[in-house]
């Protein structure tokens, strides 16, 4: 497993220490917010990561116990990334993010999302986090 250095004990640093890269954050946006589970289907996010970069960051969370990978059951030359509860507790996280980013994005994000966590910010989240297990079926 790939160590990290953590640079102090404050748990901030800590915290960026796993997941201060932007590809980090988006590939795990993308597992919980869209159902992404494949390779194929991160490249076709539109910030366009390249193809080495996503290779490394998916080693990088299989690594640390974010995500989990299996053979595809149907494509044996297929990989499939699940959300491990350790990912899935950042889901009030990324919500938070979310927020905050559609507040000072001028494209404001998704709507219906945003509706939401206004409306019922726990219910959302813990709406989502079911989701999730439902999806990766509490294989973590």
């Amino acid at each position: 497993m790939k160590q990290i250095k953590h640079r102090s004990t404050c748990p901030i640093s800590y915290s960026l220490d796993l997941l201060g890269d932007k590809w980090i954050l988006l590939i795990l946006r993308d597992m919980m917010f869209s159902g992404k589970s494949s390779y194929g289907e991160f490249l076709q996010s539109d910030e366009k990561i390249a193809t080495n970069i996503l290779a490394s960051k998916l080693e990088l969370l299989e690594e640390q116990g974010f995500v989990s990978k299996k053979v595809d059951p149907l494509k044996k030359s297929k990989f499939i990334y699940s959300l491990t509860e350790k990912s899935i507790d950042l889901l009030p996280v990324l919500m938070e993010i979310t927020a905050w980013g559609a507040k000072y994005s001028p494209s404001g994000g998704n709507k219906e999302l945003l509706e939401q966590l206004k409306n019922d910010r726990e219910g959302t989240i813990e709406k989502y986090i079911k989701l999730i297990k439902r999806r990766t079926g509490g294989d973590y």
